[in-house]
């Protein structure tokens, strides 16, 4: 049995709770750590935790195999660093930390650890549709990629929301999965501002298309459109030499009525990938408790890091900017 310590006990932290509690085998909570009291109180409700006040004791304490980190992204830094110190498996929810720089660092530590330790919470290469996309084009039955549509569609955002969240908040899952799908790195991003939404506010430029290209020279548009209002609309299609492979979407039935057919939409993201979220878990748990890591890596977590930061520039000048990594993929991540 893994035994897990939760740093960050906020509703995200908790519903990961309930996951491991609940629907995970092999794994139990048995310590939990939050800057709030209340939120540390409420989350050992559901599991009968132990709770500590700081994170550095639950790393360290003797009955943590493994440490999960749901806390926001500036406190990441100091909790990874302790748990590769520490030697203990991690599963940290994105993003790995809010700088690049700070995302190298961690990337240091655990080369230099010679031990692979983090996964990071890209749920969507767990998703059956994304999987199906993969395994199709590892095939080689459909020739290259050559490019990939995808939108991220989302039916509003508050007012709080800004254009560079557009790719922070939003299109960092698409930064993360579409690279993996076709196994190649980011050389260069541009954005496209087309007329704004009337939904929209005086902070934020939505929709956007962003295009990213690969060193391969896989060419990829993102339509990113936050206030669509018509629901969570996630797509991808791969154009290959041989074929093109378009990811289905979740499968509801479809409706008569009315002179109509009609079938559902979702709104939600966590529904959307809430057997994503699953089947992510699960995998960390088998495999940490074997002593690997086979998800997401910390090196994904930098690399999507440097991309978004081209893609924020690029959002200010308008102009084709290169995704430049201060060092290039070490072998420990190969």
């Amino acid at each position: 049995m893994l035994r897990v310590g939760m740093i960050g006990c906020g509703g995200m932290g908790r519903d990961h709770i309930k996951r491991l509690t609940n629907k995970i085998q092999g794994a139990e909570v048995v310590a939990v750590t939050d800057v709030s009291g209340e939120n540390a109180k409420a989350a050992a409700a559901l599991c009968g935790a132990k709770i500590y006040k700081e994170g550095k004791d639950l790393i360290n304490a003797p009955e943590v195999d493994a440490v999960f980190i749901v806390s926001p992204g500036f406190a990441h830094i100091e909790h990874l660093l302790m748990a590769i110190e520490a030697g203990k498996r991690v599963f940290c929810e994105k993003p790995l930390c809010t700088t690049a720089e700070d995302c190298l660092k961690v990337v240091k530590a655990e080369e230099a650890s010679g031990k692979h330790l983090i996964q990071l919470g890209f749920m969507r290469r767990y998703d059956r549709g994304y999987r199906q996309v993969k395994a199709a084009l590892q095939s080689g039955e459909y020739g290259e990629p050559l490019m990939l549509h995808c939108t991220h569609r989302n039916p509003e955002v508050g007012t709080g929301y800004t254009t560079p969240m557009a790719v922070h908040d939003t299109a960092i899952h698409e930064i993360d999965v579409l690279h993996w799908l076709v196994d190649d790195e980011y050389e260069s991003v541009q954005v496209i501002m087309p007329r704004v939404t009337k939904y929209s506010h005086s902070k934020l430029n939505d929709p956007q298309i962003m295009l990213m290209r690969t060193k391969k020279g896989v060419c990829i548009d993102v339509e990113v459109f936050v206030n669509c209002k018509f629901g969570y609309d996630i797509n991808c299609e791969a154009v290959c030499e041989d074929g093109a492979i378009q990811m289905a979407v979740p499968n509801y039935p479809v409706i008569r009525k009315d002179a109509k057919l009609s079938t559902t939409i979702d709104t939600d993201c966590f529904v959307r990938f809430e057997d994503a979220y699953d089947e992510e878990v699960q995998d960390w748990v088998d495999s940490a408790s074997k002593g690997i890591i086979t998800g997401p890596t910390a090196w994904d977590g930098y690399l999507a890091a440097v991309t978004a930061d081209a893609l924020v520039k690029a959002q200010e000048t308008g102009g084709i900017e290169p995704v430049v990594t201060e060092v290039e993929k070490p072998d420990f991540y190969k």
